[in-house]
């Protein structure tokens, strides 16, 4: 029983339909259970046209809501009554701490999984907040038999601020499929963008922890080296409009895009993909880039450096927009160093980060849970 608290685009969608699609139905009674996009947020589902077997908890999704939350805890509870599944399996923080919660008070006997697909210690709460979340999470830990993570920075992170021991944790790194890449030529036509001009892009929410301000002053800074220089905006969030007024100034050099089911074609247009976040996981973006054979330059947070080798598959750096730029502008002016990044980034996240991966370290880490599965188990009573 796999339980996420919504399906918006983003890499913990993507991780799911991945096993939704591959994980071997003879051995694995997978189903998947969420709750609704918010309005404004991009249904993954809806984007890529996928079909799966999906189940709909009501008051399951994003926003934090004691009326909702307890009405998603009981169809949750009721869900797993009538399901019993051997493994219920979490992701994202709401549906990690209804999830297990829920497992706890239905008395399902279920071994108890959850996915840290990164984590909200930096970026996210006010101090005060961010104590009740490391509390909350550590509760959470205890009544929990593996805590997965798309890293291992994000792994020790968790640790060091108390959450989980040691031996709970399983590194499980994400796993990507592309589509067809369009040739470069194609791309740029198909997006509007002129044939011969440097192209830089971001992929992902428009969010605050993800800094689209960073991303529109690192574009300011490269155009006054490269005025010839354009960006492209692949994504949608809250910041939209904020980012629209931003990069207003800019007129014809950054071109908003909203989602796209065809982010291949974004990542073959671009000579440069850019990441700007004060907080990550495991950025299925940097991964896609490379499996396109795109350059990245990227913020040096979370688990970011096991996806980008630094100086080999792409660039990276501190959180200050100039040295972004820096970097930007360094592979727009040396084509032939990007295309060697972009050569080696392919082969590199190709070989390591692939979808088969993700199911067979899945699945082998199902077949583990066999005896925590038996130790939750109810005793008989023993009549006397």
């Amino acid at each position: 029983m796999e339980i996420i608290a919504r399906m918006n685009v983003g890499g913990p969608a993507t991780q799911v339909m991945g096993l939704c699609e591959r994980l071997n139905a003879e051995e694995f009674d997978h189903r998947l259970y969420t709750g609704h996009v918010d309005i404004g947020e991009e249904d993954h589902l809806r984007l890529k046209d996928m079909e799966a077997r999906i189940h709909r908890i009501q008051g399951l999704g994003r926003a934090v809501s004691p009326l909702d939350d307890c009405r998603a805890l009981r169809g949750l509870v009721g869900a797993m009554r009538r399901f019993r599944p051997h493994i219920v399996h979490t992701r994202t923080a709401k549906a990690g701490a209804l999830g297990r919660t829920a497992a706890w008070l239905g008395g399902v006997g279920s071994a108890r999984v959850h996915v840290f697909h990164g984590h909200l210690l930096h970026g996210y709460f006010s101090p005060a907040k961010l104590g009740l979340y490391v509390r909350a999470e550590r509760l959470l830990a205890s009544m929990s038999d593996r805590l997965v993570t798309v890293g291992t920075q994000v792994r020790d992170d968790l640790l060091k601020a108390g959450i989980g021991r040691p031996e709970q944790y399983v590194v499980i790194p994400p796993g990507v499929r592309l589509g067809r890449i369009p040739d470069r030529a194609a791309a740029r036509a198909a997006l509007g963008l002129p044939p011969d001009v440097p192209v830089v892009a971001y992929v992902g929410r428009l969010t605050g922890v993800k800094r689209p301000d960073r991303f529109v002053a690192t574009a300011v800074a490269v155009l006054r080296r490269v005025p010839d220089c354009h960006f492209v905006v692949c994504g949608g969030g809250e910041l939209r409009e904020e980012m629209e007024r931003s990069v207003a100034p800019l007129r014809d050099s950054c071109h908003l895009l909203g989602w796209r089911k065809d982010v291949e074609t974004v990542y073959a247009a671009a000579d440069v993909v850019l990441l700007t976040s004060d907080n990550e996981g495991t950025p299925l973006t940097l991964i896609e880039a490379g499996m396109a054979a795109t350059p990245v330059v990227s913020t040096r947070v979370g688990s970011v450096a096991e996806i980008v080798q630094d100086g080999r598959t792409g660039l990276l750096a501190g959180t200050d927009a100039g040295e972004l730029a820096e970097h930007t502008v360094r592979l727009l002016s040396a084509p032939e160093l990007a295309t060697g990044m972009g050569e080696s980034a392919r082969r590199w996240t190709t070989a390591s980060f692939g979808v088969d991966r993700l199911v067979a370290d899945t699945e082998s880490l199902y077949r583990s849970l066999s005896g925590a599965y038996r130790h939750h188990q109810p005793r008989e009573r023993t009549r006397r």
